[in-house]
């Protein structure tokens, strides 16, 4: 399934920080409202779109159809550039919680539409970071990207996952710049994308190989759509393979990510924040199924047996729980984004293992509700088309989201309790491994 793509090492949160008062923070576990004014107006601004998301959910997922219209309609309302600054044109969402309570609304109607726009929102993030720390032809870059978001032009998604046994490479192109090989796989929005952060190696004289994240634009020679990609869940996510051959990218383009077995954890803070809300889609595709699930007991004309009450009662003692541990990996993470007074090692890794603590707990139960909706609506659900089977198989995709996958976030976990030394960025690792086990 999708992966989130490569993120910078650390993030200012202070410079993102809204400046107007906030609303006290919303009860853990609640997960209901915005707490800053930029969130709540985007939050507005989602409540047009979420009749017609809803209305076209089951059919853009029968058909694996991706839900440009919606995009471009949230392009002109500028729902693309939520998280770019407001000085940059933006709405300037900065709160990590406020981006995950978008995400939940919008999952509730669709978790396709979800998982795409998580990618554009995090990518205002990590940019907004470029601008304010990069280096000059860094911020250039990231300024114009921001500003085209803003406007609704640029349409940035990550390229992580190698496809196979493929590892995507740069290399000098003799003049100054690059050169970009390789095919990534699991590219989701990739069909209206007009930009791509892959993440590359790039392997130096001496047996060092560095890690890269270039940023191509679409049009760039070499580069290919690869389309045909039939997934079993967030089937309407435009999730497709990209395929770069020699593809020229301007040094300015290629933003440095360390080297590969590094062992720094500074990277897991923008890992983190890149990632963490997330929890948002799939805390909002167990509520969707949970509200579903109520509403047909409610219209039965005879009272729930008490094995369907007991079930209900469960479902929504994890729902509470799920999204009370995701409120609180987000409220951590938004409180240590500013810390950059902190040891950068620590500081990544008190923002990694929470949201890890978070995502297990939150991809466990989220699957849990779901499955137990099925079972108390019964057997109608067991057809492809019905709304529970479509969230029975998007909420699964959660396990297999980086940072970590399910198998890496218990490596990396029990590591941190037993006090194994190990690489937990997840780029570098997966490159240090064999070609057949990435």
């Amino acid at each position: 399934m999708p992966e989130h793509d490569i993120a910078p090492q650390s993030h200012n949160g202070a410079a993102l920080l809204d400046p107007e008062p906030e609303r006290p923070a919303t009860p853990p576990g609640d997960l209901s409202d915005a707490v800053s004014a930029p969130g709540r107006e985007l939050l507005a601004v989602l409540a047009r779109h979420l009749p017609r998301i809803r209305a076209e959910a089951g059919p853009n997922d029968r058909d694996g159809t991706f839900p440009a219209e919606t995009f471009r309609a949230f392009g002109v309302d500028g729902v693309l550039g939520a998280t770019v600054p407001a000085e940059l044109g933006g709405l300037g969402v900065s709160r990590l919680h406020d981006v995950a309570v978008a995400l939940l609304r919008v999952a509730e109607a669709d978790a396709s539409t979800a998982l795409a726009l998580h990618a554009q929102l995090s990518r205002g993030i990590t940019l907004t970071y470029e601008w304010e720390h990069g280096a000059p032809p860094t911020r250039a870059l990231a300024e114009r990207l921001l500003r085209a978001m803003a406007r609704g032009e640029a349409v940035v998604c990550g390229a992580v996952k190698d496809f196979g046994r493929e590892v995507t490479r740069l290399r000098p192109d003799g003049a100054g710049g690059w050169l970009l090989s390789g095919r990534k796989m699991l590219v989701t929005m990739a069909p209206i994308a007009t930009h791509f952060v892959v993440s590359a190696q790039a392997p130096m004289a001496g047996g060092e190989t560095l890690l890269y994240a270039p940023i191509v634009a679409r049009d760039t020679p070499g580069l290919s759509i690869v389309d045909g990609w039939s997934g079993l869940g967030m089937r309407a996510s435009g999730t497709l393979d990209i395929a770069f051959d020699d593809c020229p990218v301007p040094a300015g383009d290629v933003l440095a990510r360390g080297s590969v077995g590094a062992h720094s954890d500074a990277a897991l803070a923008g890992q983190a924040i890149s990632s963490v809300a997330m929890l948002g889609i799939y805390a909002g595709v167990a509520q969707a199924a949970r509200d579903f699930t109520v509403d047909a007991v409610a219209r039965r004309s005879a009272e729930a047996p008490a094995a369907s009450r007991t079930l209900v009662a469960e479902i929504e003692a994890r729902l509470y729980t799920l999204k009370a541990t995701a409120s609180a990996a987000l409220v951590n993470i938004d409180e240590l984004s500013p810390r950059l007074e902190m040891d950068s090692g620590e500081r990544g890794r008190r923002m990694m293992t929470p949201f890890q603590c978070a995502k297990v707990t939150v991809n466990q139960l989220a699957a849990e509700v779901v499955d137990d909706c099925v079972t108390v609506v019964g057997g109608a659900t067991y057809v492809a088309e019905h709304p529970l089977a479509r969230l029975y198989r998007d909420v699964r995709a959660g396990r297999f989201m980086q940072p970590y996958t399910y198998a890496d976030g218990v490596d990396y976990l029990s590591a941190q309790v037993l006090g194994l030394e190990r690489d937990n960025n997840y780029v570098s690792l997966r490159a240090t491994r064999p070609a057949d086990s990435r």
